[in-house]
């Protein structure tokens, strides 16, 4: 199957080509085609799998067959955070290199008076997080009267982060007549909500099982004391002479003490949260892509939409409060088709998320030690299945009440706004910060 074959544009075909992509990936091959037909599209694919080409290049393709009449925008896509809006934007302006389209993107964290400049100009296609938008609406500085197609990408993302208020103000100024493009890695039931109301009869796309690690990416788990963390992320830098690896903390100032420390250790790192100016992430990414920095320390905000050719290892440093995250932070290796290794290090007091995280992906994940860095309390070696209150009622004979199973879970809301959040406003704490 080639590109052609789907229905695109020569032009549209000879930039997929330029970027070194000749066969469409199974999203591609299947989103394409739907999004083309004209239809509302809702879509997952385990991030990594080129979803974003899934619905960049078909609309560029509509949005061509009929030229701007007015100011725009005629395309819009919503992003949860200010890296995935960049890479996507960057993805526009590649795949329109033969095709006359103006492009432009606009997030918080930067002086908002050149991107109302941009806005006045006209463009077709507009990039957005959602915060800096509805601010950009209320400086008259944006109007969604001529939106054609809208896009929701990571859409699951945008809820976690309490984008929820911002989207339907948003989805209420639009056209009544658009198409609907609904894309993520995973679809939460909060999303599938989200959908029945947003999405007309959709094309409904699912390339990998819900909740699922990419088959290209070997996962470990490294039993250690949290003591021992540094000390050991250390040795497998040196030992395994990793010049590239993407390394995930849970908060920001862990981020912030853990590159400290690589640093004094010899080893050149770099952080990347909410609470670092747009400027200071724009350089540390180019810095670790480039090849200056071997360790990049990430929250998961911030980490949301970072695409790094060819990442051999990403490690969680910590695991993360919400199961599904681990998704998400393992899917930055093992993309466009090439193999990846996600290390987990995990302390004893984790074991309740490490289960949680073996329970959502339906598999045990290895256990590997390392000499000297054995840990004094050892991991649960299958996750713990979820309790039966019945079962449990049946068996305490109390009335009907079960006796505690242990410490509640860590929420959707545990950690979230330690991490930084979208940044594209004013709104509310976790947007401030991403």
């Amino acid at each position: 199957m080639s590109f052609s074959s789907l229905g695109l544009s020569e032009q549209l075909v000879r930039a997929t080509s330029d970027q070194g992509y000749d066969t469409p990936s199974p999203i591609q091959a299947q989103a394409i085609p739907a999004v083309l037909s004209g239809r509302d599209v809702m879509a997952a694919a385990q991030t990594g799998t080129g979803k974003t080409a899934g619905f960049t290049l078909p609309l560029l393709q509509r949005i061509g067959e009929n030229p701007r009449t007015g100011k725009g925008p005629r395309a819009l896509i919503l992003t949860p955070t200010r890296e995935l809006a960049a890479q996507v934007h960057d993805s526009v302006n590649l795949y329109s290199k033969y095709v006359p389209t103006k492009a432009a993107v606009v997030f918080g964290g930067v002086k908002i008076n050149p991107q109302m400049m941009k806005l006045r100009k006209g463009l077709d296609v507009l990039v957005a997080t959602p915060g800096r938008l509805m601010d950009l609406y209320q400086q008259n500085a944006v109007r969604f009267n001529e939106v054609e197609i809208l896009v929701l990408d990571e859409a699951d993302r945008m809820l976690d982060m309490g984008f929820i208020r911002d989207i339907r103000k948003i989805l209420a100024l639009l056209p009544a007549k658009r198409q609907n493009l609904l894309f993520s890695a995973t679809f939460s039931n909060e999303i599938r909500t989200l959908a029945k109301g947003l999405l007309d009869n959709p094309v409904q796309v699912e390339v990998a099982a819900r909740n699922t690690a990419a088959e290209s990416i070997k996962q470990s788990v490294y039993p250690v004391d949290q003591s021992q963390k540094t000390a050991l992320l250390s040795k497998l830098v040196r030992d395994n002479a990793w010049e590239q690896v993407l390394v995930f903390t849970r908060t920001k100032h862990g981020a912030n003490r853990l590159t400290q420390k690589l640093e004094r250790d010899g080893i050149t790192a770099a952080a990347i949260h909410g609470n670092k100016s747009q400027g200071a992430r724009t350089r540390a990414l180019a810095d670790f892509k480039q090849g200056e920095v071997r360790v990049l320390v990430a929250t998961d905000i911030a980490a949301r939409g970072l695409d790094i050719k060819q990442l051999p290892q990403v490690v969680n440093f910590e695991l993360p409060n919400v199961p599904e995250d681990y998704v998400h932070r393992i899917g930055r290796t093992g993309r466009a088709g090439e193999s990846g290794h996600a290390l987990s290090l995990v302390s004893a007091d984790e074991g309740k998320m490490l289960a949680g995280i073996e329970r959502l992906i339906k598999m045990q994940l290895p256990r590997t030690s390392v000499e000297g860095f054995e840990p004094t309390n050892n991991l649960p070696l299958k996750p713990k299945a979820k309790a039966d209150p019945s079962r449990a009622r049946n068996r305490n004979g109390n009335g009907g009440k079960p006796r505690s199973f242990g410490a509640k879970p860590a929420g959707r809301s545990g950690g979230r706004s330690q991490n930084g959040g979208g940044g594209q406003g004013r709104r509310s704490p976790a947007r401030q910060s991403a």
